[in-house]
């Protein structure tokens, strides 16, 4: 039986060699390694920013730098490639970041929510940053709506937990979260990340702490928060660390 795996991640990649260039970090890296594939098949899916050219000519490089296979599959301005075809030939699939509202309704829209349900259930790796990381979950904290962050609290849910990204970057992140579980909007568990953090997971389980570079500040981790005695109580874990 195939071994489903997600990595969410506030992440992903590091500066290139050259300026505007980017190349995959090390958590993505054991990603790949974890395909057992000589030459990765990747997949490219950045509904949450517009399908922005730039966006994937950079991810383009990277992954292709990284000895990867890169394809994608593109909604704008309309599907270019059959979703369920296209994801489920893939070894790895990356979401990338921007609206998790917008890639939500797309996605439920062309099909894509089921295509990536078959895939992960088949042992595809499911991967992303940000938007990329929420929407595997029950919901998160999101800037979807306007610079004032609020919840979203459908999305596909493969992981049953609320997600936190940009933990230690964004100020309104941490407590929004803490006041979502608290009145019972998400919940009752959460995972969060710093940035350049992931969590990898295995079936629903989260299983360990990765980082983009072992260069990292000792302060960057993920935390999970949960309800207990009408509280929110948060623990930190260490990059490296198992849960």
């Amino acid at each position: 039986m195939a071994i489903q795996r997600i990595l969410a991640t506030s992440g992903g990649f590091v500066p290139g060699p050259v300026q505007q260039s980017v190349r995959v970090g090390d958590m993505l890296r054991t990603a790949l390694e974890l395909t057992n594939s000589d030459r990765p098949r990747v997949c490219l899916v950045l509904t949450a920013s517009g399908d922005d050219a730039s966006y994937y000519a950079r991810s383009y490089e990277a992954f292709a730098a990284a000895g990867c296979d890169v394809t994608q599959l593109r909604l704008f301005p309309q599907p270019d490639a059959d979703p369920m075809e296209r994801l489920c030939s893939s070894d790895l699939v990356w979401v990338g970041g921007g609206s998790v509202a917008n890639l939500l309704a797309l996605w439920r829209l062309h099909g894509v929510d089921q295509a990536m349900r078959a895939a992960w259930e088949s042992g595809v790796i499911l991967s992303g940053v940000s938007a990329g990381s929420i929407c595997w979950h029950q919901g998160g904290t999101t800037d979807s709506f306007g610079p004032d962050l609020q919840p979203v609290d459908d999305a596909l849910g493969f992981l049953p937990f609320a997600n936190g990204v940009h933990y230690d970057s964004e100020a309104q992140r941490r407590p929004l979260l803490h006041r979502l579980l608290a009145e019972g909007v998400l919940g009752p568990v959460a995972y969060a990340t710093d940035d350049h953090v992931g969590i990898l997971y295995e079936g629903t389980e989260p299983v360990a702490v990765m980082s983009d570079s072992s260069d990292r500040p000792s302060r960057a981790g993920a935390y999970r928060l949960m309800m207990a005695g009408g509280a929110v109580t948060e623990t930190k874990f260490e990059v490296g660390e198992t849960f």
